[in-house]
């Protein structure tokens, strides 16, 4: 590759997002066989990109508001002028949706400041503090240990109001240490705890939000702890663990999607 200019972040990103100019297509292809890091890096940020386009396809296939087509568009402009530029502009926001789904895919979009993401950002600095409390006590981390895992399902379960799992993280290389009731704004929250071989620890937080809608992901970082939230079937979940987001998300991931196959326990069918 001499007199090529050195391959870069930009390079990568592009290579991921399908956008590379074509002439560098085999340059970096062939760079890659030889850095197997970053070969690997790669191919899970595809993988990460593909399932947060998964996930907000949905958007991209709502149909364009009819006070944004452009016929109704150009009639407003016939009637007041002045007007036209904020609603042209809002039109073009939702004709290039699946473009911009595509160049974001690096970032999960947590949209405005409403009472509902205020409410989950709460919940969500909850579960933080709850394992900085507990991930590093050796001798009382749990209340109920993970060879208790039916009971302790039984009795989070009931206390919290909801049917609650505890999800088998094995693939990932975590077991269930066990788990503890932890009091949330007046009402119970379930706190679940695991290990790797390495010892480190992840918490998965569970409490009844019944009255709040699904949400998609939403991702916090707080002082080297990273944590993933979302809302579904009336729980808020919040998976939490000193990790990079990138590790965190395939986790994240595969507890959402055991809800999802197991019958959809998730949507009160644990």
């Amino acid at each position: 590759m001499t007199g090529e200019r050195p391959i870069g972040e930009d390079d990568l990103q592009a290579f991921v997002d399908g956008r590379l100019d074509p002439a560098r297509i085999e340059i970096v292809k062939a760079w890659l066989t030889s850095q197997p890091s970053q070969t690997e890096r790669v191919q899970r940020e595809a993988e990460q990109r593909e399932a947060l386009r998964a996930r907000l396809a949905f958007k991209a296939q709502e149909p364009i508001p009819a006070r944004l087509r452009v016929a109704h568009l150009v009639a407003a402009q016939r009637r007041r002028p002045h007007h036209t530029f904020t609603g042209m502009a809002a039109a073009l926001v939702w004709l290039v949706l699946g473009g911009v789904l595509g160049a974001t895919g690096a970032t999960w979009w947590r949209g405005p400041v409403t009472p509902q993401s205020s409410g989950q950002a709460a919940v969500a600095d909850n579960a933080i503090a709850a394992y900085r409390l507990y991930v590093g006590e050796r001798l009382h981390p749990v209340e109920v240990p993970g060879d208790q895992e039916a009971h302790l399902v039984q009795w989070l379960s009931r206390r919290v109001g909801k049917p609650l799992k505890a999800p088998d993280l094995n693939a990932q290389g975590y077991r269930l240490i066990g788990g503890r009731l932890l009091p949330s704004g007046g009402e119970a929250a379930a706190l679940f705890m695991y290990e790797n071989e390495g010892g480190n620890r992840l918490t998965l937080y569970a409490r009844s939000s019944a009255q709040e809608r699904e949400t998609a992901f939403r991702f916090e970082r707080q002082d080297g702890v990273s944590a993933f939230s979302w809302i579904d079937g009336g729980l808020s979940y919040v998976v939490s663990a000193k990790a990079e987001r990138a590790q965190l998300l395939p986790i994240a991931e595969a507890i959402y999607h055991q809800f999802e196959s197991a019958g959809d326990p998730a949507k009160g069918r644990l």
